[in-house]
Parts: structure tokens; C-alpha cells; sequence
């Protein structure tokens, strides 16, 4: 069978390359899987010349195996980061120093980071007061007094 006189199995591997160029271009690690599935339903299709609804079939089913497979050697194989903490913003603002703008009183209050205002939980402090954040709980900031410096 042939679509413009190319065999369809052409068509197929010309999806591919496609789909692998895409990749390239616009990564995200998942249109490899659709090249991959479009790749092997060309050779499937070179060696069985299949009907093309069962070629679509093929494909799709190919497909998702494909993508399925791909995310378990992710999940197994995380790709190593230069910055692990680069979606978590509470865990960056770790070692932050703060000052808080609504007094801390009875252990909660808030502090200003940059421009935004956060809940803080810690030690009594006045409003103005200087706290290192040592940790987050959700949304909220762990924090702690900065020692003064010495005179």
C-alpha cells in the first residue's frame, strides 16, 4: 500500500524523524516516545504491509507503551539538577534573613520576604525585629531571631 507513490512505512519513519526533530526543538521528554512508537510502526509495517486502521491501532497502542515505559525509567532514573530546589520557593527561602512586619506574638506572625508578606511561626518578636527562616511548613515560615552582632 502507498500514499503518493511512498510506501506507507516511508511515511511512518518520516513521522519520526519529525517527531525527533520536535523533540529537539521543543524538549520535554515526551514526543521522543511518540518518534520511537512511529519508528517502530514503520519497520512493522516495511516487514507486514498491515491494513491502515490496524497500523493506526499499532501506533497508538505503541504509543502508550512507549510513554509508559519512558516514565518508569524516569521515575527510576531522575535526572540530576544544578538546582534540586529550583519549584520548592518555601525550601529556598531557607537561611533567608527577614523582618517581621505584624509582631510575633504567642508564636505566629508574619515576615516580609522581597515583596510579599508570609506567616511566620517562632519566638515573640516586635514588629521591624530581624529573624533567620529555618525552615516552612506549607505555606508558613519557621523562624528564628539573627543574633546581634557584636559591637
Amino acid at each position: 500500500m502507498s500514499l503518493g507513490g511512498i510506501g506507507l512505512h516511508w511515511w511512518w519513519l518520516i513521522a519520526a524523524a519529525i517527531l525527533g526533530i520536535l523533540e529537539i526543538l521543543l524538549p520535554g521528554v515526551f514526543l521522543v516516545w511518540m518518534a520511537a512508537a512511529a519508528a517502530v510502526t514503520g519497520i512493522v509495517v516495511a516487514l507486514l504491509p498491515l491494513p491502515f486502521p490496524f497500523q493506526l491501532a499499532l501506533f497508538g497502542l505503541l504509543a502508550m507503551a512507549a510513554v509508559f515505559g519512558g516514565r518508569r525509567v524516569y521515575e527510576r532514573n531522575p535526572v540530576p539538577t544544578s538546582d534540586p530546589l529550583l519549584n520548592d520557593r518555601t525550601a529556598r527561602l531557607i537561611g533567608q534573613t527577614v523582618q517581621v512586619v505584624t509582631a510575633i506574638e504567642n508564636g505566629e506572625g508574619r515576615v516580609k520576604v522581597g515583596d510579599s508578606v508570609w506567616t511566620a511561626r517562632g519566638p515573640d518578636a516586635p514588629a521591624g525585629a530581624r529573624m533567620r527562616v529555618t525552615g516552612a511548613e506549607g505555606g508558613c515560615l519557621r523562624v528564628e531571631p539573627v543574633p546581634a552582632l557584636p559591637s
